[in-house]
C-alpha cells in the first residue's frame, strides 16, 4: 500500500515534471518563433520600403529628365525670347504630358507669367497666370532648378513642382515646370500591406496612403507596429512603413500549437528520451525550414532590385533615344523650309529666262541659224519643267490647311512622281504605274496626300539599292465607296521581325532615318478617313504597302 503510494506520488511528481517541462518548452518554442517571425517581418517591411522609395525616386528622375530636355528645346527658348504664337508650345507639353503621365507641364517667363501649359485648352487652364510668388519659380531663376511641394493654386491637390531655368548663353529665359501629382502612388500603396508615410525635411507629412495624415506630424509606430525607413536622398525625404506585427505573433501562436499537438501526441506512449531527440530534431529542422525561406526571400528582394534597377537604365536609354530623334526631326523641319524658300527664290529669275527666252525667239531674224531657234526652244521646255519642279515644292511644303475634300487622284499622283523623279533618274527604276481617271476624286488634302504618296515611292526606291532589276509597281483598284493603291517593289522584303515595328514612331532599320514616315503617313490616312497597312512580310519576296481612301 505504502509502494503504491510512494509509486502514484512518484507518478505525479514526474507527471508535473513532464507538464512543467512542456510548458516551459511551449514558452520557448513561441518566444523563438516570434523572435524568428519578427526578423523575417523585419527585413521583408525593409526590402518593402526600398523598393517604394526606389520607385519614387525613379518616377522623380524622369520628370527631372523631362523639364531639363525641355529647357534645353530650341522651340521652348524661341517662343521666351519672341513670345508670339505659344500654341504649338502647348500642344507639344500636352503630348508630352501624355507620354510620361506628368500632372501638367507648364512655361513660365522671366515675370513669372505661364506662356505656355499641357492644359492649355482646359477651362482652368494655367495660361496667362501669375506664378512669380511661387518658390520653385525664385529658386530656379537663382539656381537653374528648383522643386517645392505645396498644393496646387487653381485644382487645390498637392504636388512636388519640379522647375528648370531655360537659358540663352548667361541669360535667363524663363523656367520651365512640371507637376508631380502623387495620387495613383498612394492609392498603391494604400492597397498593399503596412501604412506608408513619406515627410519632408522638416519631419511633416507629404504622402500617405492614409490621406487624412498629410501636411501633419509623423506618426509614431502604435503597438503592433513595426517601423522601417528608407530615404530619397535625392530631395532630402524619407519614406517609412509601418507594417503589423499581428502575422509574427499569429506564426508564433501557430508554431506553438504545433508543437503543443506534437508533444500530446508522443506523450501517450513515448519515453522522455524519445521526447527529447524529437523534440531537438523538431527545432532543428524549424530553424532549417527559416534559414531557407529567409535565404529565398532575400534572393527574391535582390532579383527585384537589380530588375527596377535595369529597367530604370533601359528608360534613361530610351530617353535620350528620345531626345535625339527629337532633334533630328526638327532638322528635317528646317530643310522643309529652306526647300520651300529656294523654290520660292528661284521663281523670278527662272521667270525672266523664260521671257528672255520668249522674246529672243520672237526677235531671231529669218535667216538664223535652225539651231539657235532650238536652242532656245529647248531652254523654254527647260523653265517649263523647273517651274512645275518648285511649284510642286512649295506645294508641299506649305502647311496644310487640314480640310478633307474632293481631291483628284490623278494629280496628286503625278505631283508624287514629279517630286521623285530626280531621285529615280539617279538611280534608274522601271516603274509599272495605273492610267487614273482624271475625273476620279478621294476624299482627301491635296498636299498631305502628296506627302503620303512620296513616302511610299522613296521607301520603295531605298529598298532596291542595289538590285540587277529593280521594279516598282504601282496598282489600283475601285470598289464602291473605296479607292486602294497598292505600291509594292522586287525588294528584300521586309523582316518578320522588323514588320511588327513599321508604324512604331521612331523605329527604323535605317541609318539615316528618324522612323517617323510611315508613321506621319499612316495618321495622314486615318485622318483622311482612310488607312494605310503593309502586306504580311514574306521575307525574300518585296514589301507591299495598301493605301485605301474614301471616294468622293
Amino acid at each position: 500500500m505504502e509502494c503504491r503510494a510512494v509509486a502514484l506520488s512518484h507518478r505525479r511528481i514526474a507527471g508535473l515534471a513532464l507538464a512543467l517541462l512542456g510548458l516551459l518548452l511551449l514558452a520557448q518554442v513561441f518566444a523563438l518563433s516570434h523572435r524568428a517571425a519578427l526578423s523575417r517581418l523585419e527585413v521583408e517591411a525593409g526590402v518593402s520600403a526600398r523598393v517604394r522609395a526606389m520607385a519614387l525616386e525613379a518616377e522623380l528622375a524622369k520628370q527631372r529628365a523631362v523639364v531639363a530636355i525641355l529647357a534645353d528645346d530650341a522651340l521652348v527658348a524661341e517662343v521666351l525670347a519672341n513670345p508670339g504664337e505659344t500654341e504649338p508650345v502647348s500642344r507639344k507639353l500636352d503630348r508630352l504630358r501624355d507620354e510620361t503621365h506628368g500632372a501638367v507641364i507648364y512655361l513660365l517667363d522671366r515675370t513669372g507669367t505661364a506662356l505656355a501649359a499641357s492644359n492649355w485648352d482646359a477651362p482652368d487652364s494655367f495660361v496667362g497666370a501669375d506664378y512669380s510668388f511661387r518658390r520653385y519659380f525664385t529658386d530656379a531663376l537663382r539656381a537653374t532648378t528648383a522643386q517645392q511641394f505645396a498644393l496646387g493654386t487653381v485644382s487645390h491637390k498637392p504636388g512636388l513642382y519640379l522647375s528648370h531655368s531655360v537659358l540663352r548663353g548667361a541669360d535667363v529665359l524663363g523656367v520651365v515646370v512640371v507637376k508631380v501629382e502623387f495620387d495613383a502612388l498612394e492609392a498603391a500603396w494604400a492597397d498593399g500591406a503596412g501604412a506608408t508615410h513619406v515627410t519632408d525635411e522638416e519631419g511633416r507629412v507629404v504622402l500617405s496612403s492614409t490621406p487624412g495624415l498629410r501636411f501633419g506630424a509623423m506618426p509614431a509606430p502604435g503597438k503592433g507596429q513595426l517601423a522601417s525607413v528608407a530615404e530619397l536622398p535625392s530631395i532630402g525625404w524619407r519614406l517609412t512603413v509601418f507594417a503589423p506585427t499581428a502575422p509574427a505573433q499569429q506564426a508564433a501562436m501557430l508554431a506553438t500549437l504545433a508543437v503543443a499537438l506534437v508533444l500530446a501526441a508522443l506523450a501517450g506512449g513515448a519515453g522522455f528520451v524519445l521526447r527529447g531527440k524529437a523534440r531537438a530534431e523538431a527545432r532543428e529542422q524549424a530553424e532549417r525550414r527559416y534559414r531557407a525561406d529567409l535565404e529565398r526571400e532575400v534572393a527574391l528582394r535582390t532579383q527585384e532590385l537589380s530588375t527596377e534597377m535595369g529597367e530604370r537604365v533601359a528608360a534613361e536609354a530610351r530617353l535620350a533615344t528620345l531626345q535625339a530623334d527629337l532633334v533630328q526631326a526638327n532638322k528635317l523641319a528646317a530643310l522643309g523650309q529652306i526647300a520651300a524658300g529656294v523654290a520660292h527664290e528661284v521663281n523670278q529669275p527662272l521667270a525672266t529666262i523664260r521671257l528672255l527666252s520668249e522674246n529672243a525667239r520672237h526677235l531671231l531674224p529669218a535667216d538664223a541659224p535652225p539651231d539657235v531657234s532650238g536652242n532656245l526652244g529647248s531652254i523654254l521646255r527647260m523653265t517649263d519643267r523647273i517651274g512645275r519642279i518648285t511649284t510642286e515644292l512649295r506645294s508641299f511644303s506649305r502647311k496644310a490647311r487640314g480640310l478633307v475634300e474632293p481631291t483628284s487622284l490623278a494629280d496628286a499622283f503625278e505631283a508624287s512622281l514629279l517630286l521623285t523623279a530626280s531621285r529615280m533618274r539617279s538611280a534608274p527604276v522601271r516603274i509599272i504605274r495605273p492610267e487614273i481617271p482624271p475625273d476620279l476624286r478621294v476624299m482627301a488634302e491635296a498636299v498631305r496626300l502628296e506627302q503620303v504618296l512620296v513616302n511610299l515611292l522613296q521607301n520603295a526606291h531605298e529598298a532596291l539599292d542595289g538590285r540587277p532589276d529593280p521594279e516598282i509597281r504601282i496598282a489600283m483598284a475601285l470598289a464602291d465607296d473605296r479607292v486602294t493603291l497598292t505600291v509594292s517593289d522586287n525588294g528584300p522584303g521586309i523582316a518578320p521581325e522588323v514588320a511588327g515595328q513599321l508604324f512604331i514612331p521612331f523605329a527604323t532599320t535605317k541609318e539615316q532615318g528618324v522612323g517617323l514616315g510611315l508613321v506621319i503617313a499612316r495618321d495622314i490616312a486615318r485622318d483622311f478617313g482612310g488607312s494605310l497597312s503593309a502586306d504580311p512580310a514574306v521575307e525574300g519576296q518585296g514589301a507591299c504597302f495598301r493605301l485605301e481612301l474614301r471616294r468622293a
